[in-house]
């Protein structure tokens, strides 16, 4: 692929857009930032609240610690901290550096204004409405499709921004051309000095954050009970890696991850077993930036026909997409990526989600390890065949078969899992 082709254009400008950090569950902050600009329109403190949440959003919502708020959850945390500290400039970062003066303030908050929650059901899978009242004045701001994509705000009645439809930008018009073999010959031959830094600080951000949760006590600590309790096996430190992340991340840990997908789950997964096995084979930092592109890439194609939020757990295609980036390292072209794949696809494809909390870590090391079992499959001349389940003749054709089950077939399975967590209060 020449450095001047629309599609290497398109692949840099995904890149740009994919690899952003955020602290804290991506939905959350959402929710903080969203507050934070309804309180910036409002001009004065919100003396109650209305939000109005997709289902999706209350899934990722409920369970997950918000960072620097004392260890609070879910909801109400997320849109205090928003109206309290929130600095919408900082985007998905916005709860970066609060003090333990302005957490006792979020906490004042919380005890003193009153905030209701509706559901909407409004088709989209991605919506956060916040409302704020002061006396006789209000303001309201939407979200709509992306975590910081603001499609209106009003403030007394009166639209100070409307757009519904905004015009896609260049990567986002260009994802349905995406495609294994282009995304194989991309990472071959992409100029390091357009994607270098991008992945440089997605291989700092997520390797401290998997370190943290590998030294503290967080969740359920999945990755420290794989080091404890396996063997010193390059396999299982691949997955405690991405594990240990997620243990930090979804207890609140206030370090930042680079996201892929809109989640610091799967970017969390799609880049540290690839780190952990580059350090493992000794590899140049070129060939792991190479991998890391590759799987990077790889994740987002395969969760571009699934949706941002579904019920299909995300972090399926990015254990997936890690082990493709694995067999990449190892020399394996667009045969061994493509089986590698098709092979993990067909192990853990069940597997749902049901919103952000500490069991998203033990998800990932069963992800990760599917993807690892599929490039060993491969090496050995082993692989699952069109016709077996889901399975298709092809890599994008399973892929296809994926993005089906995700986006339609697990439809009704979502509202379930929604149904199930509302009535656990």
């Amino acid at each position: 692929m020449t450095h001047t082709d629309s599609q290497y254009i398109n692949y840099i400008a995904i890149l740009k857009e994919e690899l952003i950090p955020a602290m804290g569950c991506t939905e959350p902050v959402a929710l903080a930032f969203a507050a934070a600009r309804a309180r910036e329109i409002l001009g004065k403190p919100p003396e109650r609240l209305l939000l109005e949440i997709s289902g999706n959003i209350f899934k990722n919502l409920k369970s997950v610690v918000v960072p620097n708020t004392g260890g609070r959850k879910g909801i109400k945390a997320s849109v205090a901290a928003g109206v309290v500290v929130g600095n919408i400039e900082k985007k998905l970062e916005l709860l970066d550096n609060i003090s333990e003066g302005q957490q006792r303030l979020i906490a004042d908050f919380l005890d003193k204004v009153p905030i209701e929650i509706k559901m909407v059901d409004s088709g989209r899978v991605l919506e956060i409405i916040v409302s704020l009242f002061a006396g006789e004045s209000w303001a309201r701001v939407r979200i709509i499709d992306a975590h910081t994509n603001i499609v209106s705000i009003e403030k007394d009645g009166k639209f100070l921004f409307k757009e519904e439809e905004k015009p896609a930008p260049l990567s986002e018009t260009g994802r349905t051309a995406l495609n294994i073999k282009d995304i194989v010959d991309f990472a071959g031959s992409v100029n390091i000095e357009d994607v270098g830094e991008l992945i440089e600080r997605q291989i700092e951000y997520n390797s401290n954050i998997s370190a943290e949760g590998l030294k503290g006590d967080y969740g359920a600590n999945i990755g420290k009970v794989l080091r404890e309790n396996y063997c010193d096996d390059i396999k299982v430190r691949a997955k405690a890696a991405a594990a240990a992340g997620s243990d930090a991340r979804m207890s609140g840990c206030d370090l930042p991850v680079i996201i892929v997908s809109g989640s610091g789950n799967q970017g969390m997964t799609a880049s540290l077993p690839v780190i952990e096995y580059a350090s493992h084979l000794n590899k140049s930092r070129e060939e792991l930036i190479r991998a890391l592109i590759l799987s990077n890439l790889i994740t987002v194609h395969m969760k571009t026909g699934i949706g941002r939020l579904s019920a299909y757990c995300g972090v399926v295609c990015a254990g997936a997409a890690a082990g493709a980036g694995i067999a990449y390292l190892q020399g394996g072209g667009l045969e061994a990526v493509s089986h590698t794949l098709v092979n993990a696809l067909a192990i853990t494809s069940g597997i749902v989600c049901d919103g952000a909390k500490p069991s998203c870590a033990a998800k990932i090391a069963a992800a990760v390890d599917a993807g690892i079992l599929g490039y060993e499959m491969f090496k050995n001349g082993r692989q699952f065949y069109g016709g077996d389940g889901i399975v298709s003749k092809g890599v994008e054709n399973t892929i296809r078969n994926i993005s089906r089950l995700g986006m339609e077939g697990m439809r009704e399975t979502d509202k379930e899992i929604i149904r199930i967590m509302l009535s656990e209060g």
